[in-house]
């Protein structure tokens, strides 16, 4: 590439920028970078959390080192946490502000000042700015520093430290390889210096290193740095004692006063002590409990949210018991369990509970009928969970917490989750959603989405199909391919269902986001159930997802719509309805369904895989029988 001296007036231009500008774009080899965040997100995210942050943060290494990888992943994290950020890219740079520059020295120069410039706008508008580029020269990067460093604004350089022998491996572009045959001139690393950072302030090695091990570092470099508090860190709180403290604390607890739990008391110790309530440290308090039922939130750490209460309803003969005690031990079929710390009592007001949770105290539905026969108080307190919950069934291997989920997640290198609850079996217009949101994603530039399949398992009213049942149809679904078994997580999520429409459903979603899920599939009428006394739905079809948009505590994750499919005649397969040729389309609803399933009539070809169906259909006429 020519360097351009002087303009047709020749006046001085020791960076070509007036010719430059009027023609078109001088650098080559270029390539847009795809942001994982929308703006949509980005806006519902700013300044969610209180206090200053803008800063800069500058990655510097050669061409192919990890530098963008790294930098989106990390703004990736930083979004969803509530703290807004934004990358930029070499290549977006030089393809827009920066697409009149070439790469001779003095236009690198140029680029890296005029990044400086950006990236300080950025900062001082309260962005924590995440700058990737290969600034080959300490001198660029220190004038960037020094910009910062003139209106009192935090920059950080990061060097991605990653030989050059595993960034030609990786050569994602094909660019050594051309500097290699001499397509390319003044390549860095090849026929250019890359000068090191003499004193960085942290040292990445993306060549060892996975993307999620050096994302925690930089976590926890800027949490040490203030840049993110401590409520936005994502950590999982588990409630189970630790292996070495479990026998002092068995020993205890068989001296403690008991207050015996029931099957569903149990489930919910269960959600809290894997960690799927964080940042709850057991039962509600009152307090706990007014913040969630009048604002679906707790607000003494941030806003989290928390949509239903995790209550324990105990009689008036146990709270006259226990109430002056500083802890006592919960029993489930004779077995302690679990240690209550410091408990307090409170009056449960069932019927205000019930309206506020589900709209109706109607004790036509199932789960409000368990809260009205249940205690006249509640206790909340400090839980120690003795042992992990088992249910020895044959499926608590799929009971993972969120911990072995993101373990999982890693191991699979999933650089983004799309969670899909489930309490039904998967039919392939399910299928047809989960396969469309997995393609839109990698569209979105993702390398590996990977699908957490996401079974309820805990209470369920009487007419469900059993989670046994549901999930041998779900490995039917995989093994007929359906869904792709190498990117698709298939566990159980232990909550009970309470059948409470657009409220649970916020439980469900903000559940999920402890995995490290940062997508979640609504469908129609989630948690939703017919009307105690009609016909009619509890609650409109819509509102779930309508409300998981505009939750508050749920902004880290991203929402993606239900989108109506129907069988296909023409196509005999299951397809997203078309209002346009709505006479090609046929409806099959749960009932139908049933009823095919009980009779041992087949559903139309294309509507569910020929073995998830022979399971349903086998549960079905068993229960005929």
């Amino acid at each position: 590439m020519t360097d351009v001296a002087t303009d047709n007036n020749n006046l001085p231009d020791p960076y070509g920028i007036r010719k430059n500008l009027t023609s078109g774009q001088v650098a080559t080899n270029v390539q847009e970078q795809l942001h994982h965040v929308t703006r949509t997100k980005r806006g519902q995210v700013m300044g969610l959390r209180g206090g200053f942050r803008g800063c800069t943060i500058w990655f510097t290494g050669l061409s192919g080192a990890g530098k963008t990888t790294i930098s989106f992943a990390l703004e990736q994290y930083l979004c969803f946490n509530g703290i807004p950020s934004y990358s930029l890219d070499g290549d977006n740079m030089r393809t827009g502000l920066n697409k009149n520059l070439s790469f001779t020295p003095q236009d690198r120069e140029e680029n890296i000042r005029r990044v400086g410039e950006v990236a300080k706008l950025f900062a001082d508008g309260g962005v924590v700015c995440l700058s990737s580029f290969i600034s080959p020269f300490n001198k660029d990067r220190d004038t960037a520093r020094k910009l910062h460093k003139e209106v009192g604004l935090p920059f950080y350089e990061i060097f991605v430290d990653t030989p050059l022998e595993i960034c030609e491996q990786r050569d994602v572009k094909g660019l050594y390889k051309k500097a290699r045959a001499g397509l390319i001139k003044g390549f860095t690393g090849i026929d250019q210096n890359y000068e090191k950072p003499v004193d960085p302030e942290i040292t990445l090695y993306a060549g060892k290193d996975d993307i999620d091990t050096c994302v925690q570092k930089m976590v926890s470099f800027l949490q040490s740095k203030g840049i993110i508090p401590e409520s936005a860190v994502n950590n999982v709180k588990e409630l189970l004692v630790p292996a070495d403290h479990r026998e002092s604390a068995m020993a205890e607890a068989e001296k403690l006063d008991t207050l015996n739990i029931s099957k569903l008391d149990l489930q919910w110790v269960q959600v809290l002590s894997e960690g799927w309530a964080t940042p709850l440290t057991g039962f509600m308090r009152e307090r706990e409990y007014l913040q969630c039922q009048h604002f679906n939130c707790l607000l003494d750490t941030g806003t989290v949210n928390q949509s239903v209460p995790i209550v324990l309803p105990v009689q008036t003969e146990d709270k006259e018991r226990l109430e002056n005690s500083s802890g006592f031990a919960l029993t489930y079929e004779g077995k302690r369990v679990a240690i209550i710390r410091t408990p307090e009592f409170y009056p449960h007001r069932k019927e205000e509970r019930c309206c506020r949770q589900w709209g109706t105290s109607n004790e036509g539905h199932p789960y409000i009928k368990m809260v009205m026969d249940s205690g006249d108080w509640l206790v909340g307190g400090d839980l120690e969970v003795l042992d992990r919950i088992q249910w020895n069934d044959g499926l608590d291997e799929y009971r993972l917490t969120p911990n072995e989920l993101r373990a999982k997640f890693r191991k699979l290198g999933a650089d983004a989750v799309f969670a899909f609850q489930l309490r039904n079996p998967v039919h392939n217009g399910h299928a047809l959603l989960m396969n469309d949101t997995k393609r839109r994603l990698k569209e979105r530039g993702f390398k590996k989405p990977v699908l957490l399949l996401h079974p309820l398992g805990g209470w369920t009213k009487a007419d469900d199909v059993p989670l046994a049942t549901r999930m041998k149809q779900h490995a039917a679904i995989l093994e007929e391919g359906v869904l792709d078994p190498a990117s698709t997580v298939v566990a159980i999520f232990p909550s009970p269902m309470m059948y409470a429409g657009p409220t649970e459903v916020q439980w469900h979603a903000k559940a999920r986001m402890s995995t490290g899920a940062n997508f979640y599939i609504v469908g129609r009428d989630p948690a939703g159930m017919p009307h105690p006394e009609g016909s009619k739905d509890l609650y409109d079809h819509s509102h779930g997802r309508r409300v998981l948009t505009m939750a508050p505590g749920l902004t880290q994750l991203e929402i993606i719509p239900f989108r109506v499919a129907a069988y296909n005649t023409k196509k005999k397969a299951m397809d997203f309805f078309d209002p346009e040729n709505k006479e090609d389309f046929l409806f099959i609803s749960g009932t139908k369904m049933r009823s095919l399933a009980r009779s041992g009539d087949h559903p139309p070809d294309g509507f569910m895989a020929p073995k998830a169906w022979k399971v349903l259909s086998t549960y079905y006429q068993s229960i005929n029988q």
